[in-house]
């Protein structure tokens, strides 16, 4: 058995409901730390709510669910800050403007300014966004606030990425740019050396497959 400090991610008989209704159950998993992991499955068979237990923001109906070490719900608040979460709702402010919203989110993981400034700006020029970093984000396409949103869930450099269909709304050309900051381990232009782990839901399972370590398929209301 692998040590326990090498494991990103652990669930044993993963639960959770919605009133009488079941999105996930009897999930079990152990992600090395490091590792990628793509999430396949139907409409209706749980991804995204996997993805929201894994990221704090759902608690778990039942079972046991273990992230970088911590166990959840119960140590949440200790995760947050290593955790970098892509949903499907780019979560900016519309009426600030993309860099704005990029040093909002700076400050409430306490980066340093200057830090902070760099890291803004390299990212927005590996997505091709420096120039349009000052449009508000109410002026931008879909595709341009999905770039931004990537940005955001980067910005604290996470030890766990969380990325539900990344790809949405963007075109050949942001998809190959967004692979310096969501793409696999090795190409984490932030990474600097260290383990991060990658755990993403794709509706296209040949390229996840071909992309990933490990593949997690969820059917209606359970694991394959």
């Amino acid at each position: 058995m692998a040590d326990r400090s090498d494991i990103a991610i652990s669930l044993r008989g993963l639960g959770r409901d919605y009133g009488d209704r079941a999105a996930l159950a009897g999930v079990d998993l152990e992600l090395p730390r490091g590792a990628s992991l793509a999430v396949l499955g139907p409409n209706g068979s749980g991804k995204s709510t996997l993805l929201r237990v894994l990221a704090t923001l759902l608690r778990p109906s039942r079972g046991e669910v273990e992230v970088l070490g911590r166990g959840l719900p119960g140590e949440s608040w200790k995760l947050r800050g290593e955790i970098g979460y892509l949903g499907h709702e780019p979560l900016l402010y519309e009426d600030l403007t993309g860099r704005e919203n990029l040093r909002f989110q700076a400050r409430l993981y306490g980066i340093d300014d200057d830090e902070a400034a760099a890291r803004i700006e390299s990212d927005l020029d590996l997505l091709g966004m420096r120039r349009r970093g000052d449009y508000r984000v109410s002026d931008y396409s879909a595709g341009m606030k999905q770039r931004i949103a990537i940005c955001r869930a980067v910005l604290h450099r996470p030890a766990l990425l969380l990325l539900d269909e990344p790809d949405s709304n963007l075109d050949p050309e942001g998809r190959e740019a967004a692979r310096a900051l969501i793409g696999g381990p090795e190409e984490l232009a932030w990474a600097t050396g260290r383990p991060v782990t990658r755990v993403a839901v794709s509706h296209e399972p040949e390229k996840a497959r071909a992309e990933a370590d490990r593949v997690l398929e969820l059917r209606i209301g359970a694991a394959a």
